[in-house]
Order: C-alpha cells, then structure tokens, then sequence
C-alpha cells in the first residue's frame, strides 16, 4: 500500500507516482472548516441526500411520479407518512450541516463558529417544522401548476400526461419547494436543489426567484430566471426565455452586492415567447402584455403592450430546375 509519511512517499512504481501528486495536491486544502475556495467539502452539506430528499418530496407532490408502482386510495395516506418521514430523515442533518454558511463577510469569522453545534441543530429543527407545515400550501400551487400547463399546452391530452412528463412541472415542483427553504434563510441546500433540476431539465430557476400561482413553461429547455426575479399569476414563458440582471452593484472591495433587485418583475397574464431576453431589476412587464420571440428588452412596457422585434428582410429566390 501506498502511504505519505513525513512528508515523504513510501511507494514504487505506479505508485510512486500517484503518492507524489497526492503530495503535490495537499498543501492546496485546507481543512479548519472555514468557508473558503481551498476548503475541504467533508463539512459541507452531503448533495446526495439532499437531491434524494428533493425527489422524495416531489413523490410526496405527486405521488407516484418518483417511486415505483401505483399508489392506492386506500394506502395514500401511509404513503404520504412514510415518504415525509424519509424526507425528513434525509434533510434535516444536511439543513444542519448548511446553517452555519448562512453568514457571510466579515460575520462568518464570528457567527460560523457560534452556529455550532448547538445552535445549528436548533435552527435546522426549527426551519424544517416551518418547511413541513408548508407543504399542504406547495401542493395546492402546484395543482393549479398542472391545471395552467394542461389548458395552456392542446397538446396536452390529459392531467396525467401532464404531471408525468412535463418537464417545466418539475422545474417548478423543485423550485416551490425550494424556495420555501430560501424563505427560511437556509443556505446551500436549495440551490442544490435547484442545480440538480436545472442538468434533469435544461430550466435554471434560482431558488429566490417569486412565482405566482398558475405557472407555466412551455418545452422549456434553455429558461433562466434569477434570483430576484419576481413573476406574477399566470404567466406563460416558452423555450430560451431570460429573466436575467443588466450588471451587477458593486460594493467598495469590487464584489457584487447581495439580494438587491436585479432581476425584472413580470406582472400577471404575460406571455413571453422564446428567446426573449428581458433585463433589469427596475423593468416591469405590465399585466395582460405579450412579449415577441428574440425580443431583448431592458426597459418597462405598460400593462397590455405587444411587444416585438423588427422582422428580418426575408429574400426568396427559386433555383431553376436541372
């Protein structure tokens, strides 16, 4: 077996040379559970359980959508216990493990340290009672979620058409619940979440963004809407879709200044077709508007504007027959 020791590699051959990258690679960790970019992840929270726990909450939304066979009428109710009692047992420690990344700057030095262990346990008990008792209003968003994209979409031939293979369903199933935990102030966790979603998806919604009921995205591959985005009732927004920032506020050391508005606020009964890009944190679209496809917007529109770029000169020329 290849050991370090001292300092120094006790190997041969193939091993040798992997011990000596080894050696190499250690003085660029740091292992004293700081939040830094050298940090070892060992005190992070796990991603594994929380996506496992992300997925059993979704079974929860919907159930049978994540786990095997049928769910009965007559077993729902054990169905529903036992998958909340997993979720629970997957989560709270890696809440736990996370509640001390909540400060950052100068407070982390200090509050990292008070954060444990006692405190950290506490606070994660506490955000997860909070989180449960609001699921039952999670799933009642999420049911109007089905019922916007199944009236939305003539494609859709039916509710369970919709709630099995619709990938914005998801997205959104995984946003709600994830934003219910950034509400709670808990870090890390929902961005996993949200992560995880956007690789199955191609959607990227992050966990601060606000929603209103009856969403829809439609296809959806390639949407982003970020953190401070605010989207009102019944919204509509197809494939490509951007609600993203102009430029980033600087503090007087040069890094970005958190949790300010950047993102555009989309009142209700908007549609935004595809790949329309729509900037600013002081840009509202106006309720009742449709926003054109490859429309690039940085401004406000008035409430029931047509929004729509100029079309391209098209040129036809029929190629003579051989």
């Amino acid at each position: 077996m290849k050991k370090i020791k001292q300092g120094r590699c006790l190997a041969t051959n193939r091993e040798y040379a992997i011990c000596q990258t080894a050696q190499a690679l250690l003085p660029s960790f740091v292992m004293n559970g700081a939040d830094k970019p050298e940090s070892v992840l060992g005190n992070y929270p796990n991603p594994a359980p929380v996506i496992e726990a992300l997925k059993t909450l979704i079974d929860v939304m919907f159930p049978g959508k994540m786990s095997a066979g049928p769910v009965s009428a007559d077993e729902l109710g054990i169905f529903l216990v036992r998958r909340l009692s997993e979720a629970w047992r997957l989560l709270r420690p890696e809440i736990e493990r996370a509640w001390p990344f909540r400060w950052t700057g100068a407070a982390a030095r200090t509050e990292h340290r008070k954060a444990r262990p006692k405190r950290a346990h506490a606070e994660a008990s506490r955000a997860m009672d909070v989180f449960f008792q609001r699921l039952p209003h999670v799933r009642e968003m999420l049911v109007e979620d089905v019922r916007a994209a199944y009236e939305g979409d003539p494609a859709a031939l039916t509710f369970a058409e919709v709630q099995l293979a619709y990938p914005g369903l998801l997205a959104i199933a995984s946003h709600r619940l994830a934003h219910e935990l950034y509400r709670l102030d808990v870090p890390i966790v929902p961005r996993i979440m949200s992560e995880w979603t956007h690789a199955q998806t191609g959607i990227d919604i992050n966990p601060g963004a606000q929603i209103g009921h009856g969403f829809f995205i439609d296809h959806g591959t390639g949407v982003v809407i970020g953190e401070t985005a605010k989207i009102g009732n019944r919204v509509k927004l197809y494939q490509g879709v951007t609600l993203g920032a102009k430029s980033f506020p600087l503090d007087k050391h040069g890094h970005p200044i958190k949790h300010v508005q950047r993102h555009p606020t989309v009142e209700d009964n908007v549609v935004i077709y595809s790949n329309a890009s729509i900037l600013g944190g002081d840009t509202v679209i106006g309720r009742g508007s449709t926003i054109g496809g490859n429309v690039f917007l940085m401004e406000s529109v008035p409430p029931n504007s047509l929004v729509t770029g100029k079309h391209p000169e098209l040129k036809v020329k029929q190629r003579s027959a051989e």
